[in-house]
């Protein structure tokens, strides 16, 4: 467009556009694939033929400069409102940084829009120029903004999927040792307040290690899946699984007596016996030892862990595939 009257005229102005268009739709589906929606794929090149088509019919019948405008700003607002639109996704959860590039974008879509617009209804009565150049602007804010803005939010997004991995278990996708810690700490500071206990559940998968020996840790990791899969089926929206590390997971069971977490660990550890696991070389069948506490008012991490695993170790050594209680403290 800067070499328009050295280069033929089809370079510089339709082909020049149809380049234009296509940035613009290249933006917007990549917002639309960084938002997990790849529809927006179907739609590319359909309304990319479109655009250039209208544009390059309206040139070569010799349409009114004012028309030829419109056309174009209709087209770039357009695609730049579907940027906008997949950005604009989940606005009441979105950050900052992506609020303030929806709202930019809006905002220099209405500048376009309006510069097609001016042109195409008041051309006698609008400055050429200062039109003309106002909607240069704008299109060069919309390429500066979509270019730097898809940057920011990558990196955004990068640093989230590191935050979350700090506190979940990239397996299992349930939280680590740490996260587990984190969502545990308000409750055993509750436990001080008179009302419903809460309960903690301790799971062991019955001899893993044989699993990871015999048909190998891709087999394993199947395995653990699925027990994590079975699991949550037994549990309450409130309840909380994390993974303790190896085959070794750790429930959190709001407002439950001892009794009522006892019941729930023996639902889970049925269902862990009834789901057998289809790996690539064989159906493996699995059980698992449940150890069950709650919460006391003088319990810190480390004591109830202690009592939760000292049941476990019982449920073990009373020949495994069962659920055992810890001692209760009688008054």
């Amino acid at each position: 467009m800067y070499l328009r009257g050295t280069l033929p005229d089809v370079l510089t102005i339709p082909f020049a556009n149809a380049v234009l268009f296509a940035g613009f739709a290249l933006d917007a589906a990549a917002l639309w694939e960084q938002a997990g929606r790849r529809v927006w794929r179907h739609y590319l090149l359909p309304a990319l033929g479109v655009s250039a088509g209208l544009y390059t019919g309206a040139w070569l019948l010799q349409l009114p400069a004012g028309g030829r405008i419109a056309i174009a700003a209709l087209a770039t607002g357009c695609f730049f409102l579907a940027g906008a639109a997949a950005l604009g996704r989940g606005w009441r959860s979105g950050t900052a940084l992506r609020r303030y590039l929806v709202l930019l974008m809006l905002a220099l879509t209405v500048a376009v829009l309006g510069r097609g617009l001016l042109s195409l209804l008041s051309p006698d009565w609008a400055n050429p120029l200062a039109v003309q150049a106002a909607g240069m602007g704008a299109l060069y804010l919309m390429m500066l903004g979509n270019a730097f803005g898809y940057l920011l939010l990558a990196r955004e997004q990068e640093q989230g999927e590191l935050a979350r991995l700090e506190v979940v278990d990239a397996l299992t996708d349930v939280p680590n040792r740490r996260g587990f810690y984190t969502a545990l700490t308000p409750w055993i500071a509750l436990a001080r307040r008179p009302g419903l206990p809460t309960a903690l559940v301790i799971l062991n998968l019955d001899q893993f290690k044989r699993v990871n020996d015999s048909y190998g840790h891709t087999a394993g990791d199947l395995v653990l899946k699925a027990m994590v899969d079975v699991c949550k089926k037994q549990l309450r929206d409130s309840d909380q699984m994390g993974r303790l590390g190896g085959a070794e997971f750790a429930i959190l069971l709001p407002r439950t007596a001892l009794e009522d977490a006892a019941m729930v660990a023996e639902r889970i550890r049925n269902a862990v016996a009834a789901q057998p696991v289809k790996a690539e070389k064989a159906i493996i069948n699995m059980t698992a030892s449940l150890g069950v506490t709650t919460i006391r008012a003088d319990d810190s991490t480390v004591s109830l862990f202690k009592r939760a695993d000292e049941a476990l170790q019982a449920a073990k050594q009373a020949g495994r595939n069962r659920v055992m209680e810890a001692e209760v403290i009688k008054l």
